[in-house]
């Protein structure tokens, strides 16, 4: 193996220079010959731009000499250890951000037509070729690899953002209300700004006038994650449109997560929130989820969060779990705002304290609402979460807001909820 570098210092192009194009153009010689080896040093000696050239006589020595910042790899068909287009297919394998260009003899040029095929840049012909002609032919070699990449990124990237649209059609559904005095208002962030969304999921319907709304987080970070919470929504909303009971909805999600689960080891926290058709009380069901936290119009507790009360376990956590009903008496006016731990989980400023529960009541106490609350205002809360945080959340966050604003008139606290 040996290595050169030839003067002068251009850029590949009259565009700025990327950091990776910093100093000599890194190329990779790998021929047998020692004679053709010896006329591409020659070559490039005299070539108007700066190469660093390493020769290999092998596939395995090349094998060792790539790297991420190996920008060209010339390579000869016919080597001691590799023969056809096994040598081509393996180099394409190891150093997929490299421009490929073959050397051939005259004899094998129908062999680099088909090498062109498979995923070279370019072919040459031995003894066809100068200074100039292979210069510029690495220099286009590359820019074509450059632009191929950003095409193939460009191309994954319009495909997560489908993926990612319809997860969230999926996962953040439209919520199904028919009282214009009940307002909904919700904001979603994948944690690091991800392209993917995570497990979190929400679901808001009416039934016969009573509100059922429902927000969880399944654990974990993925397609296996958001798969089971986009199953979870949708069953939820088959129980809710089907007449279930209230107290018979937990149950069937859990089961439900024991059966349909990627790992033995994946749980959901759920919190269920069941507003009677008065308004004025609700049940609150807890499944290893965060109570809500209610905002009223006035008062030293305007923004509160609810006592837990009896709380069940994360649904798929422990067998034959059970959730009881917590009930919640509301004022007239009223916002109730659902939330999954990556809100709360936000760090405040550089150090290791997070925000908190108690953190998250502070701040929305600094910011409280209007009643109703208007459909901007979760963003502004997000906003604000991150400002604490110094950046996008490590975890997804979804928060909901329900709100009511009614007029003043006589109650009847009689019956249950969501029966």
């Amino acid at each position: 193996m040996s290595a050169a570098t030839y003067p002068p210092t251009h850029g590949l192009s009259g565009r700025p220079v990327d950091p990776a194009d910093a100093g000599p153009v890194r190329v990779i010689l790998v021929e047998d010959d020692h004679g053709d080896a010896f006329l591409v040093e020659e070559l490039l000696a005299g070539a108007r731009v700066a190469f660093e050239l390493t020769w290999v006589q092998n596939l395995a020595d090349a094998t060792a000499a790539l790297d991420p910042g190996v920008r060209c790899v010339l390579l000869d068909l016919a080597l001691p250890d590799a023969t056809g287009m096994e040598g081509l297919t393996r180099i394409l394998e190891l150093a997929p951000q490299a421009a490929v260009i073959v050397l051939t003899g005259l004899a094998d040029e129908h062999r680099g037509v088909e090498a062109v095929a498979i995923g070279a840049e370019d072919y040459l012909v031995k003894g066809q070729v100068d200074g100039e002609l292979l210069a510029r032919a690495i220099r286009f070699a590359i820019e074509r690899k450059r632009a191929d990449s950003a095409a193939l990124r460009l191309r994954e990237a319009e495909l997560l953002a489908s993926e990612n649209a319809r997860m969230e059609r999926a996962l953040l559904p439209t919520p199904l209300l028919d009282d214009d005095k009940v307002h909904f208002a919700h904001a979603y962030r994948p944690g690091r700004r991800m392209a993917l969304l995570g497990g979190d999921f929400f679901d808001v319907i009416e039934r016969d006038g009573t509100v059922f709304a429902l927000i969880g987080d399944v654990s974990g970070h993925g397609p296996d994650e958001a798969a089971l919470g986009v199953c979870l929504r949708i069953a939820w909303r088959t129980l809710v449109l089907s007449g279930v009971p209230a107290a018979g909805m937990l149950p069937v999600l859990d089961t439900l997560v024991v059966r349909e689960r990627h790992s033995p080891f994946a749980f959901a926290t759920v919190c269920m929130v069941v507003i009677a058709p008065d308004r004025r009380r609700a049940d609150m069901y807890l499944a290893g989820h965060p109570s809500p936290i209610l905002i009223t119009e006035a008062g030293d507790h305007a923004v509160d969060q609810l006592p837990m009360g009896p709380r069940g376990p994360a649904l798929g956590f422990l067998p034959e779990g059970r959730w009881p009903a917590v009930p919640l008496e509301l004022p007239p006016s009223w916002a109730l705002l659902l939330f999954t731990d990556g809100l709360f989980e936000a760090r405040t400023g550089n150090g290791p304290d997070r925000l908190g529960e108690e953190g998250l009541v502070e701040l929305i106490g600094h910011r409280r609402p209007e009643l109703p609350v208007v459909d901007g205002w979760p963003e502004t809360l997000l906003d604000a979460v991150e400002e604490r945080n110094g950046g996008a959340l490590a975890d997804d966050a979804a928060l909901v807001v329900l709100s009511h604003q009614a007029d003043e008139g006589p109650v009847s606290l009689e019956g249950g909820v969501g029966e």
